[in-house]
């Protein structure tokens, strides 16, 4: 089963960002952390952590990207499983208002009698709901996907290419704009959930055009493959924009950034010596789709 991670690029603050979430949510911790010296945005630190059972990968790697809501965290606090869910809720929304901006106020909506949208002051997006118990269960936290833009309206197609692509997905619920539904196109996708692998996603629609941000490198979702096979299956399904091919990275057709990376590949930079580690780099530095036997070649030296 591939593993799906997401991806978070930070100027400066991969490491603080990390320390900071794994310090407020449950069940979290920072699982590795390092630097690689001399990539061509300097010596980038890398850092691995966990989050209420949500595995994240970060980096530090210069202005190049900015986080944005386009990918968000849906934060699920279920009152079955988390006991005072809704001073929970209060909770993380706190902490995670300070020195953020508010994207939805937190209080009652029709889906969540109570429910928050904020960006902290590391430029990532939660989403903060109290959860319906006698709903479906969810995982605590699921990356979100905000279609808008040129992106507008391909909610649906989107998902499909993914649940037909992972093994073992399942589509989830579905649900979409009505015809009252003022600047949104009706039948586009209001709300949507999926699981690819053990991961589960949601995807929405927005067709309002005052959003000012859609899509970028800066959250991505790093793929695991078991062996170049699998590697290639996913680069031919998921690269549609050459330009944006570098190691290891690629953009789908709707704009999403992907990672699509050996499973053995974060062992060989945070387990290696020095030398193995640099010769990694300089290879993979080198390629746009990764080669797995030109990386183990090089950690063998």
């Amino acid at each position: 089963m591939s593993t799906i991670t997401p991806h978070l690029w930070f100027d400066t603050q991969a490491l603080e960002a990390a320390t900071f979430y794994t310090g407020l949510f449950p069940d979290s911790e920072i699982t590795s952390s390092g630097v690689l010296k001399d990539t061509p945005s300097g010596d980038t630190e890398m850092v691995s952590f966990r989050l209420w059972g949500q595995d994240f990968m970060a980096i530090s790697a210069g202005p190049q990207f900015t986080i944005n809501p386009s990918i968000s965290f849906l934060v699920n606090v279920d009152p079955s499983r988390v006991a005072d869910a809704r001073a929970e809720v209060d909770r993380l929304w706190a902490a995670l208002r300070e020195g953020g901006h508010v994207l939805m106020e937190l209080g009652e909506y029709p889906f969540s009698p109570r429910y928050g949208w904020v960006q902290d002051r590391f430029g990532v997006s939660w989403q903060i709901m109290l959860t319906d118990p006698e709903g479906e269960p969810r995982p605590p936290i699921l990356p979100s996907m905000l279609f808008v833009g040129d992106a507008a309206g391909k909610a649906e197609a989107a998902r499909a290419l993914y649940t037909g692509l992972f093994p073992d997905a399942e589509p989830g619920n579905l649900v979409r704009w009505p015809e009252d539904s003022g600047a949104e196109q009706a039948g586009t996708v209001m709300f949507s959930d999926f699981r690819l692998g053990d991961t589960w996603l949601t995807a929405m629609d927005s067709s309002d055009g005052g959003h000012g941000f859609g899509f970028n490198e800066a959250v991505s979702f790093v793929v695991s493959c078991a062996d170049q096979a699998e590697l290639d299956r996913y680069w031919a399904a998921l690269s549609s924009i050459p330009e944006s091919e570098q190691c290891g990275w690629c953009k789908d057709r709707f704009g999403v950034s992907w990672q699509i990376v050996p499973a053995g590949f974060e062992r060989y930079l945070s387990e290696g010596t020095p030398e193995q580690v640099q010769r990694v780099v300089a290879a993979f530095l080198q390629m746009r789709k990764m080669d797995i036997a030109a990386l183990e070649a090089a950690f063998r030296g």
